[in-house]
Order: C-alpha cells, then structure tokens, then sequence
C-alpha cells in the first residue's frame, strides 16, 4: 500500500517545492490577488458613492464619473509608463528609469518578492488611480470633465509617479529612512494638496458660501465610506505584500483607528453643533483611515488609538474651521481630511512607531531623528506635489481652453449640461 501511495504523494510535492525553489509563496500571492482587488473596488465604487452622495443632485453622475474614469485613465497608463517611472531601476534617487515601459521583461514567472511582479504592477496600480481620483474631491462642481482627464494623464505620470518612487521605489526619501507603509505622504499628501492647489487656481463655486449646498444623498456617503473601509484593509494590509503578522497587525490598527475617529469627529460635531450627523460620522472614519495609512505596520494598538483619536479632531478642524476662516472652496474636503490627516499621519508615525513591530523606533522610543525624517518627507511631497500640480493644471486649462465650466453649465449641473443624464430621475 505504501508503494502504491508514494507516486502519488511525490506528485502532490513537485509543485510545492517547485515554488518553493523559484521563491513563489502561494499563499501571498493568493492573499495580493485578494488586496488587488480590495483596493480596485475603493476608487470606481467606494469613493465615488462618497463622494458622490456629498455633491448636489444636479452634479452626482459627474462626481462618480471623475472618480471612474480616473480610474480607467490611470490603469492604462500605469502599465504603459506610470509603473517604471515609479518602480524602475533609481535614477539619482528622483525617479525610475525607463527599462519596464510597456511592462517590457516583466514575465508571468518574474517575481517581486514572493508574489509574481505582474500582480505587484496591478497592486500599485490601484493606489495611482485612487489618489488621482481623491483630488476630485476638491474641485467637484466647477471643472471641465474634458480638463480633468487631461489633468489625470498629466498629473499620474509627473506628480504621483516620482512621489511614489521616492518613497517606495528606493528614491532618496526611502534612502533617507522615511516611513510610509500604505501611502501616507505618497498618496493622501499628494492628492490632499493638489486638490487645495486646484481649488484656489479654478476658484469657487457659484454662491458658495451664499447659499446652502446640501448634499444629495448622505446614505451613498455612508455607503460609500463602509466600502472605503473595507477595500482599506486591502490597502494597508496588503502593503505588507505578504500574508504574515505584519499584514496581520496592519489589518487591525486601521479598524480601531477608523472606528474611534469616527466616534471622535462625531462627538465633537455634536458637542458644537448639537447634532451627532451620519455625514460627520463617515468623514470621521475616513479620516481615520487616512491617518493611520503611513503608520498601519509600524504602530501598535495604542499607538493607532492615539492616531485615530486625533484624526477625527484634526479631520474636523479642516473642515469647519480651517476652510471656513480661510474662505477656499475645497468641495469635498479632499484637503480638508486626506491632506491634513495625512500629514498628522505621517508625523505620528514618527512618534508612535515601535522598533519590535516595523524595524524603526519612534519618539516615544528615544529616535528623536525619525521626527524630522518624517516631517521632511512631509515638506517634501507639499512642495513638489503644490509647485507641479499648479503646471499641470495650467498645461490642461491651455490645452481644453480653460478648466472652468461656463456659468450656465453650472447652473443647470454638469450631470445634464456635461453628461446628458440624470443621477435621480424624481
């Protein structure tokens, strides 16, 4: 009986060590395959529900459709020269050279780590189109469709693509011992501040501030943001690129930390303004998991407390105190809640990060230095991601004739004037 068992238990191992000599892991692959499709499902669904539902009736198919197309736009591009200038071979630690474009060498059985590098370019490819389709946020209402695609083309392939290599493709802030896990500065830094830059370049909306703009459906926010939360443990725990304790840990420090800023944002909201709103409570998750993006494999339950705690208190202060003081128009509090919990995420993870979790010690054990490496990554990304986005805005404008649409279009809503269709036909 043994005999007649072991060609069959032989055939059974083959396989397995096959993988095992070619450096394969079957089981981080399958758990990438996972995360790639998590992510994939925040920009075209998550965020486009959340955002939509805060836009006006008359404009909800247009704000979907920023994000959705951002999406299409982005994937193209990604895979055609997006992803090398991102992840290729270190050009004086700016950006990647041009060795993959096209994809050009990368084969089914070429690996990044343990998983195949195909499933590594699908992966990163989800965070390019959801951080171009985040700035929308910012400029809802107001924009030339035909500008924003152009600006997604221009803006993926010369702002977020160096950004991501310097962080994530051994650029000189990862030289530099910068800490990002999920994206803090590469991704809600980056398209926070361009949202705010393109904001004030196209100006307000018509009677902003004059009149009331109520939101056309909270319950597609709410929604939206439930999806945004779930696609996120995709997108924090997969960034561990590995189905271990790593990816493990990342999956719940972002739950507590969107749980209790969502708590957080509330009570404050209902402690001012005597009303405990879905719409606070949603923003508030979301600010939560903006803030603890960069942290999610360095930091510690109490540590993502902490975060996620004052996430909800800065998320707030973005949205009825900094924008109302300042008077700008960011539509959607893209700056508001991704640029300023971004920017308190990265720092805090310099603060809370624990050396027996992430290899890298914070403040809070005794690596004062990490602080100013994380605030210059900081300065970094506002100050390049601001100047670029400013030429890539004006680049667009030139080429469609302006990024504004005109007053009529505005006032009918860009669903019907844009688009030819409604979003609620009532």
């Amino acid at each position: 009986m043994k005999k007649r068992l072991m060609p069959f238990i032989t055939a059974l191992l083959i396989p397995s060590t096959a993988f095992a000599s070619s450096g394969l892991n079957s089981g981080d692959t399958a758990w990438m395959l996972i995360s790639t499709a998590l992510v994939m499902l925040m920009t075209p669904a998550g965020l486009a529900l959340f955002y939509g539902g805060m836009s006006r009736s008359k404009n909800i198919l247009n704000t979907i459709g920023m994000s959705f197309l951002a999406y299409c736009i982005v994937s193209v591009i990604w895979v055609l020269w997006g992803y090398t200038l991102a992840f290729g071979t270190d050009v004086h630690g700016i950006v990647g050279n041009l060795q993959k474009l096209f994809l050009n060498g990368i084969k089914p059985d070429t690996l990044s780590g343990t998983i195949p590098e195909y499933l590594f370019v699908a992966f990163q490819g989800t965070f390019a189109a959801i951080t171009v389709a985040l700035a929308s946020g910012s400029v809802i209402e107001r924009m030339k469709f035909s500008t924003w695609l152009i600006f997604s083309v221009l803006w993926a392939t010369l702002v977020y693509s160096p950004i991501a290599h310097w962080v994530w493709g051994g650029g000189f802030l990862a030289n530099d011992g910068a800490l990002d896990f999920a994206g803090g500065t590469v991704v809600h830094i980056n398209a926070g501040i361009a949202g705010l830059v393109m904001a004030l370049l196209l100006g307000k909306r018509r009677n902003y501030g004059k009149a009331a703009f109520f939101p056309s459906s909270v319950v597609l926010t709410v929604l939206g943001s439930a999806l945004l939360w779930f696609g996120w443990f995709g997108f924090n725990a997969g960034s561990a690129l590995a189905a271990n304790g790593s990816a493990s840990l990342a999956l719940l420090v972002t739950n507590v930390a969107a749980a209790i800023a969502a708590v957080s944002w509330m009570v404050t909201e209902w402690i001012t303004h005597k009303k405990p709103t879905l719409l606070g409570a949603a923003s508030g998750a979301v600010a939560g998991l903006v803030a603890i993006t960069p942290a999610a494999g360095f930091v510690n339950v109490t540590g993502a407390l902490i975060i996620g705690l004052i996430a909800g208190l800065v998320g707030y202060f973005g949205v009825f105190v900094l924008k109302q003081k300042l008077g700008y128009d960011d539509s959607l509090d893209a700056f508001g809640v991704h640029g300023l919990c971004g920017i308190w995420g990265a720092i805090a993870t310099g603060i809370f990060a624990v050396k027996s979790i992430g290899g890298t010690a914070g403040v809070l054990e005794g690596n004062l230095p990490q602080l100013w490496i994380q605030v210059k990554a900081v300065l970094a990304t506002l100050i390049y991601s601001g100047i670029m986005t400013a030429v890539v805005f004006f680049v667009s404008s030139l080429i469609t004739g302006g990024a504004r649409v005109s007053e009529e279009e505005e006032i009918e809503g860009l669903d019907s004037a844009v688009h030819g269709e409604k979003g609620f036909n009532l």
